[in-house]
């Protein structure tokens, strides 16, 4: 198999259920529709991304028990190159509903189950045995693996030459920034915990952001503003992107779905500004649709346009 631009990896996937309900009441039996399943997880959601603009990617995940194999039945009828790695323990499954009576959304989360010793010498055998132009390290850790586990990872990626991106939170992104990688997506929170103060207005986000490229922590920082868009930096470019104006429905994804545009764009060799214009478009794209859905081609490309105006 030959070895792709661009690999995806998710070490904590999972097996997505969301549905709808009518009026949320404790201690009373709550009648939900019919539910969906996606397959979940930061970096199976870029790979995913990738593939709805036109892209092709691998995705490298793991995956274990019945939840895993209904996960990569989801990513197979996706039409997505992937490479699995097989675990003891199963998949990890997460439940997201919306109330259609108050249009808000309750996302449940479960934490992901230990990975062995054996089965993480493999994932570290698996990235160091392949090569590419670009790896994303996308989504959450198992609680039982070191905080310092996406570090070694991106060192092996840097040594066989590939630009490590990463979007992650708290102490993993913290040791992988160690290691300086190409580009990371912190939203403007988590850029306050890595600098460790409680909050930045975003008059201070160049300020911020300057600093970790000064530190040779990353090459670009995109910052997500949430609903205000994002602003992308690099030590000589600056570029804000407003998020356009639409109806949001579900916000899940939204972020995998903006780093999927981006490492696109930028495999494509896109200027810095149409890689951010891509992102915001895909983002934003993603919110317009219920549930896990992510985004439609149509709709983002459409978004785009309207961004270059």
């Amino acid at each position: 198999m030959k070895t792709p631009e661009i690999i995806t990896l998710t070490i904590n996937p999972s097996l997505d259920k969301s549905t709808n309900f009518a009026g949320l009441i404790a201690e009373q039996k709550i009648r939900c529709e019919a539910p969906r399943y996606d397959a979940g997880g930061g970096g199976i959601n870029v790979s995913k991304a990738i593939a709805k603009l036109g892209g092709k990617s691998t995705c490298i995940f793991t995956s274990g028990g019945s939840s895993g194999e209904m996960l990569e039945n989801l990513i197979a009828k996706e039409n997505l190159e992937s490479n699995v790695i097989k675990t003891k323990n199963w998949t990890r499954e997460n439940f997201i509903a919306f109330d259609k009576k108050s249009n808000l959304q309750y996302r449940f989360g479960f934490p992901g189950n230990p990975i062995s010793e054996l089965e993480k010498r493999k994932i570290i055998k698996t990235i160091a045995a392949l090569k590419c132009n670009y790896l994303v390290i996308s989504g959450s850790l198992n609680e039982n693996l070191p905080t310092n586990f996406y570090q070694e990872i991106a060192t092996i990626a840097k040594k066989n030459g590939t630009k490590v991106i990463v979007d992650t939170s708290g102490a993993p992104l913290q040791k992988v920034l160690e290691t300086g990688i190409y580009l990371v997506k912190p939203n403007i929170g988590e850029l306050a915990k890595l600098l460790g103060v409680e909050k930045l207005a975003e008059k201070d986000i160049e300020i911020a952001a300057k600093k970790l490229i000064d530190n040779q922590n990353a090459e670009i920082v995109v910052v997500s503003l949430g609903a205000n868009g994002a602003i992308l930096i690099t030590k000589d470019e600056i570029h804000l992107i407003k998020a356009p104006k639409i109806i949001r429905k579900s916000t899940v994804g939204a972020g995998d779905s903006m780093v999927g545009g981006m490492v696109w764009a930028l495999s494509l060799n896109k200027p810095l500004k149409e890689v951010l214009q891509w992102g915001v478009a895909c983002g934003s794209a993603a919110t317009m649709n219920e549930g896990t859905q992510l985004f439609k081609r149509e709709e983002a490309r459409q978004l785009f346009k309207d961004l270059q105006q």
